[in-house]
């Protein structure tokens, strides 16, 4: 079992909560840990379907009068007529909590959802931090997220890669399949390995619609499908640089290092290769996604890359509009050729902090500006709020 940090009862003193994450982050076991006496109604249950689908205000009946805890309905998506029924309810009875749990926002976006009319407050549960995985593991290191992700049934299995495989087949079995998003599985399939392919790089749907012989627009509607099932994400570039034109195109990421190096056919990583660079800076990008929805100070993350080539792995800005450009390599020495695109980048706009995530042992600072320190201090410093 892995401490959580993402707090759910505090919000709840004033909202329902919406939790969204992908399958198998733990949302269930998150809600049977923090409320063992609440009602729950989980939509994958055959029955429980099949007599809501039927009659969704059958739920008025089955909840009761006099309930003191959230009634947590797992799955939302999967009938999504319901969300104006516990609308209703909580219409009826401010002080009752619903926490609606979801594994995709596709139909609930489909269908034009008002999400209760402002009433449920949106929550996302990632994978297993690096906090999280040494709330566990104690003092140990945190180099199995980087080669077999953070899905809690992949780190706790005998067999990781099995847990992966089994993990890929459901999610086209019965996201893909059973809800039709997709008409051609098969062409789905070999899309997902072309994409993890080019995870971190730049959307090129021309170049992945020749690799798997489909057309380009099928091809984005299949990156919107990973995004709708929470799969993955889109990185916007930083545009606000004069001096040097920044590219215009955003990068996609896998929501987990896990999954990405299992479709790319990827069982172990070497440090100092490109593939383990490649899956150092994909797990920065997932700590830094979590680590910011999981607290109450957004800050939105970009790339920049220039023109020329010119590049920084990820500019966060604060509320306060200060800038904190962050490189990811996967080297253990950094040397002046890793600073060109910070200086390059500050030809237009300052840099608040400049960090390089590295394999070195020790952390430096060169030049009395960049600051160079290996990921596993950067983690304690991030979750800590030494970094943002």
């Amino acid at each position: 079992m892995f401490l959580r940090n993402l707090d759910l009862k505090s919000p709840l003193e004033d909202l329902s909560l919406l939790l969204l994450g992908p399958r198998q982050t733990g949302k269930s076991t998150l809600l049977k840990t923090l409320f063992p006496a609440s009602k729950v109604f989980d939509l994958l249950d055959p029955e429980i379907f099949r007599d809501l689908n039927k009659s969704p205000l059958l739920l008025n009946e089955l909840i009761g009068q006099n309930e003191t805890e959230p009634i947590i309905i797992d799955e939302i998506q999967k009938l999504p007529e319901l969300i104006d029924v516990v609308h209703l309810l909580i219409e009826k009875n401010k002080s009752q909590r619903f926490i609606l749990t979801g594994s995709s926002a596709r139909k609930l976006k489909k269908q034009g959802q008002n999400l209760l009319g402002g009433r449920a407050y949106p929550l996302s549960l990632h994978p297993i931090t690096s906090k999280e995985f040494l709330s566990k593991e104690k003092d140990g290191p945190i180099d199995s997220l980087i080669q077999i992700g953070g899905l809690p049934s992949v780190l706790n299995a005998k067999s990781p890669q099995r847990v992966l495989k089994a993990y890929v087949g459901i999610y086209l079995q019965e996201e893909v399949k059973a809800e039709g998003y997709a008409r051609n599985l098969s062409d789905f399939s070999k899309f997902l390995e072309v994409a993890a392919l080019t995870n971190s790089e730049q959307l090129d749907f021309a170049g992945v619609a020749r690799d798997v012989q489909l057309s380009p627009r099928t091809v984005a509607a299949y990156y919107s499908i990973l995004q709708d099932t929470l799969l993955g994400y889109l990185l916007e570039p930083f545009k606000e640089t004069k001096t040097r034109k920044s590219v215009s195109t955003p990068k996609f990421y896998y929501f987990d290092v896990g999954v990405c190096n299992f479709l790319t056919g990827r069982e172990s990583l070497s440090k100092g290769t490109p593939e383990y660079g490649k899956a150092l800076e994909h797990f920065i990008f997932t700590e830094l996604i979590a680590y910011r929805d999981y607290h109450e100070n957004p800050f939105e993350i970009f790339y920049w890359r220039s023109a020329s080539k010119f590049e920084v792995d990820f500019i966060i800005r604060l509320k306060s509009k200060k800038l904190i450009g962050i490189e990811v390599k996967g080297s253990s020495h950094i040397d002046t050729d890793d600073l060109k695109g910070f200086k390059a980048f500050e030809e237009d706009i300052k840099l608040s902090k400049k960090i390089i995530i590295c394999n070195e042992k020790s952390p430096r600072l060169v030049q009395n500006q960049f600051q160079v320190m290996p990921y596993q201090l950067f983690c304690k410093q991030l979750w800590s709020q030494q970094i943002i």
